[in-house]
């Protein structure tokens, strides 16, 4: 099995994959061989329209097309250099002729964010995004056309187009011109000038598919054992940990090739078991990456019934065992009550010790399952210093420590297979805020959500949210005077601030806009 798990691994994380980013072709490529190994071992597809794949939307931002364009007294501004509209500006067109100091209806205003910048410049409240959207807001209600902003001050705005911005679009067009753009075809603020405006912004989007396979044993309950195969291709979502801006390829030998090839061969082992109390599905499940998409994707499109699933192990970063304590961490433990008394019955320390955590929660693929309230384990061999790098390579991988994890989930697996359907216990919520955090509501978002907000995905027991009475399904629009129109901007939010300070929560509930009052 070294020899496969060699092969499977050493083409996955290879340079022509391109990182296996969702939706790319190298994905395309990663899922082909996936299908290719289903095929031989004879297993039956599980996925759309009888095929392999299950299909989903990856919601990837926002884009400005080329259509959109600025004329002023003629000139042709250049689209990013010298403007660039907000990526809330609705898209439509106008044209007038305008002087900068008058604030008239049915044309353009002008908006100078200066004093805002200097005025603010200590206080790590100011959004100044808000601020403009705010006056932005104000210019439509007077009758304004569109609202153009610059900083004629000598500190820098740091203002950009956003692409990962979800927040409702407004009525009027938002653009920012540059310092240069402004000199050179504003710079008289009594003359008029005539100007042409058009913006065109559309949703940009790619698909990403998980590859499903099938064993029907005609039994009643079914087991579920996956792995994401998707990494990071070049890095261009912003997750990479490489502090670099030469342009590699992140090859995810262990994150997650790894899992990918021990999913494999527990799938060839399990075809040829008499283990058959159950059927069994294997999902290689994409945009992991992105935040679980692909998984969320199954769970709510699933290709069987979930009230029928007895559990689900996730393989995710399996292939790094340390040889000197030879620990594998295994989440999901305090999911059913069964899970203890298997591994005592299978687990004598001889050549595996076990690092175990109770919470069903956390930042890889069985998260989804447990938020459906099924009993879940998940492998892992802890983080090292290649993860999300571009050295992650195959030659770095541990490939008798993963046989020897492979054949652990197997035993796993044949001492479940005379249970009856596992009970699932709820568990702690485990804190998916990053370190660079210094507070957190304790929500768990929903990444795959693309309306305007923060989805809450799940609420941790004890934390600010459960106190503050909000509850999954709610959508979280503003913390203080911080809109929160996407899991990005949530994230910079909470940056702002520390523990002790108090501020708002403004959330949705259905048709409801509410509000409550925390402290950090």
């Amino acid at each position: 099995m070294i020899s496969s798990l060699k092969a499977h691994i050493g083409y996955l994380a290879d340079d022509k994959l391109e990182g296996r980013r969702a939706g790319s072709r190298g994905e395309k490529l990663a899922a082909d061989y996936i299908i290719n190994n289903f095929q031989k071992i004879g297993l039956q597809p599980k996925g759309d329209k009888n095929g392999w794949l299950q299909e989903f939307p990856i919601y990837d931002g926002k884009e400005i097309n080329a259509s959109s364009h600025l004329l002023i007294n003629g000139h042709h501004l250049k689209l990013k250099t010298d403007y660039f509209p907000f990526a809330f500006s609705p898209n439509n067109s106008t044209e007038s002729a305008v002087s900068i100091a008058l604030a008239e209806q049915g044309v353009p205003w002008f908006m100078d964010v200066k004093d805002m910048i200097e005025e603010n410049k200590e206080n790590p409240h100011f959004d100044l995004v808000e601020a403009i959207r705010a006056k932005a807001v104000h210019a439509s209600t007077k009758g304004a056309t569109a609202l153009f902003v610059s900083n004629t001050s000598e500190l820098p705005d740091n203002l950009q187009f956003d692409p990962k911005d979800r927040s409702e679009n407004l009525k009027i067009p938002v653009v920012y011109v540059s310092s240069d753009a402004r000199k050179k075809y504003l710079g008289d603020e009594a003359a008029t000038y005539d100007i042409k405006l058009k913006i065109d912004i559309a949703p940009r989007n790619r698909k990403g598919n998980n590859v499903i396979a099938y064993i029907n044993n005609y039994a009643d309950n079914t087991v579920i054992v996956g792995a994401h195969y998707d990494h990071l291709g070049y890095g261009e979502d912003g997750n990479s940990l490489q502090r670099t801006s030469e342009k590699q390829i992140y090859n995810g030998a262990d994150d997650n090739a790894s899992g990918t090839a021990a999913l494999i061969e527990i799938a060839r082992a399990l075809k040829n078991a008499r283990y058959k109390n159950n059927n069994y599905v294997f999902v290689a499940f994409s945009a992991e990456e992105l935040g679980l998409n692909g998984s969320k994707y199954f769970t709510e499109n699933p290709p069987v019934d979930l009230s029928r699933v007895n559990y689900m192990i996730n393989l995710d970063m399996i292939g790094r065992l340390n040889e000197s304590n030879k620990t594998v961490t295994v989440g999901g433990y305090g999911t059913s009550a069964v899970w203890s008394q298997l591994f005592s019955s299978i687990s004598d320390g001889k050549y595996l010790k076990f690092k175990f955590d109770s919470s069903g929660t956390g930042p890889s693929d069985h998260t989804s399952f447990y938020r459906k309230n099924i009993p879940v384990l998940f492998y892992f061999t802890n983080a090292h210093s290649d993860y999300h790098k571009p050295t992650d390579d195959a030659n770095k991988i541990n490939y008798t420590g993963e046989l020897l994890i492979i054949k652990h989930i197997l035993e796993m697996v044949g001492a479940a297979n005379n249970k009856p359907k596992l009970a699932f216990l709820p568990t702690r919520e485990t804190q998916m805020t990053p370190q660079r955090f210094t507070v957190s509501l304790g929500i768990m978002p929903d990444y795959s959500f693309n309306g305007t907000g923060v989805r809450v995905d799940g609420v941790s027991s004890g934390r600010i949210a459960e106190k503050a009475g909000m509850k999954s399904g709610d959508i979280i629009v503003q913390l203080g005077n911080h809109a929160t129109s996407s899991v990005e901007t949530y994230m910079q939010a909470l940056m702002k601030f520390k523990k002790g300070d108090a501020t708002t929560v403004k959330y949705k509930r259905g048709n409801a806009v509410m509000e409550v009052q925390v402290e950090f």
